[in-house]
């Protein structure tokens, strides 16, 4: 069942089955499929400014890396869901354009701790803020509390894919 729209709160029963899932999910999987296509254009776009060379996938790690600091590889392989080798090509490329770099971790001599360079901090942050101003103009017309409940929502939305992993 689903609101009919007309703001009175009446429910009404969907065509296609008694749950309303019918049309709720193909409307959710339609604009996630959108969305999710804009935000890998644009990710990539991100990436090209922090770095010509920098791989689209690879921006995910800058943002991990300047939100939480140090991290081993497999800390963030997990984070960001891919194997081991998909991790170190990536940190490998990083390192090269001079965006990461490596450190022995003091816990465990055998494993490597991962930070942005002092590089890579400036060029990951310069984007990063043009990005939340686009961002700003963008939903200038949404209420503040709008975009709390879209973050709260996405939020959620994440935390329920990482759980199935």
């Amino acid at each position: 069942m689903h609101d009919n729209g007309n703001g009175g709160g009446q429910r009404v029963e969907s065509a296609a089955s008694g749950s309303g899932v019918d049309q709720e999910f193909p409307a959710l999987e339609r604009e996630l499929t959108v969305f999710l296509r804009r935000a890998r254009a644009s990710s990539g776009e991100m990436a090209r400014e922090v770095h010509p060379d920098l791989e689209s996938s690879a921006y995910g790690l800058l943002v991990r890396l300047d939100e939480c600091g140090r991290q081993r590889a497999t800390e963030l392989a997990a984070y960001i869901g891919v194997g081991k080798a998909t991790m170190s090509r990536q940190l490998r490329a990083l390192e090269d354009l001079g965006l990461v770099a490596r450190e022995p971790d003091p816990a465990d001599g055998r494993a490597w701790l991962v930070h942005l360079t002092e590089e890579g901090r400036v060029r990951f942050r310069k984007v990063r803020e043009a990005r939340r101003a686009r961002y700003v103009r963008q939903l200038a017309g949404w209420d503040p509390r709008e975009v709390a409940e879209l973050a709260r929502l996405l939020h959620q939305l994440n935390v329920g894919m990482e759980q199935q992993r």
